[in-house]
């Protein structure tokens, strides 16, 4: 994310002057001096260079939550409940990182959680870590990207001791209106039970409240 060039004569009538094209093209003591002088180390491409790095820069700043959310996973049950409040993002690192906060309520409680986005520039994609304030553990990471403004990420888990396969979707269908959809597999992804609905609407730009 060059080229050389270089010309020769062939003119006969410059063969004359041949002893002078020679004495012109040897280095001069400046030359010479500039050529044997350390020269600076190769820099590392940008990491801004990085496809995929900004995936996550729509989501910058203040956003009014709204959740439904599967009262018992994986039991058959389709008891759901409703929370409100906010999440904040803040980017870190020029983009390569960024802090999810979010702080809802309802009738059933409150869920205080963050959740941590690193970017991976060598696989292009994103590693997903959240933690409910709760108990402050970290889940397994989930990861994916985006495509055609779409993120699917996926990932292997525990729930109430039972393994299970993590899929978390985004989908922004307006700059001011983002949907989240997260889904458990206890049969290694060949059903799936979405448990989390969220839709957040733009608050403000900034990552300040």
């Amino acid at each position: 994310m060059h080229g050389f060039a270089t010309s020769r004569c062939l003119s006969a009538s410059l063969c004359a002057g041949a002893l002078a094209s020679l004495l012109a093209l040897a280095p001069t003591r400046a030359q010479r001096a500039a050529s044997a002088a350390p020269q600076p180390a190769a820099q590392p491409p940008s990491a801004a260079a990085s496809p995929g790095q900004h995936d996550f820069d729509f989501e910058t700043g203040l956003w009014r939550t709204r959740v439904r959310r599967l009262a018992k996973p994986l039991s058959g049950s389709a008891q759901w409940l409703d929370y409100t409040g906010t999440t904040r993002v803040v980017p870190l690192h020029g983009g390569r990182a960024n802090l999810a906060e979010l702080a809802i309520a309802g009738p059933a409680g409150r869920i205080d959680g963050v959740a941590l986005r690193l970017y991976e520039p060598a696989a292009r994609r994103w590693r997903i870590h959240y933690a409910n304030l709760r108990d402050g553990a970290l889940t397994a990471p989930i990861a994916g990207g985006f495509a055609r403004g779409r993120g699917e990420f996926f990932g292997a888990d525990t729930f109430d001791g039972l393994p299970i396969q993590v899929r978390f979707r985004i989908h922004c269908p307006h700059r001011d209106r983002c949907l989240f959809e997260q889904a458990f597999s206890a049969d290694g992804g060949r059903h799936w039970e979405t448990n989390w609905h969220a839709v957040d609407t733009r608050i403000a730009d900034t990552a300040s409240r």
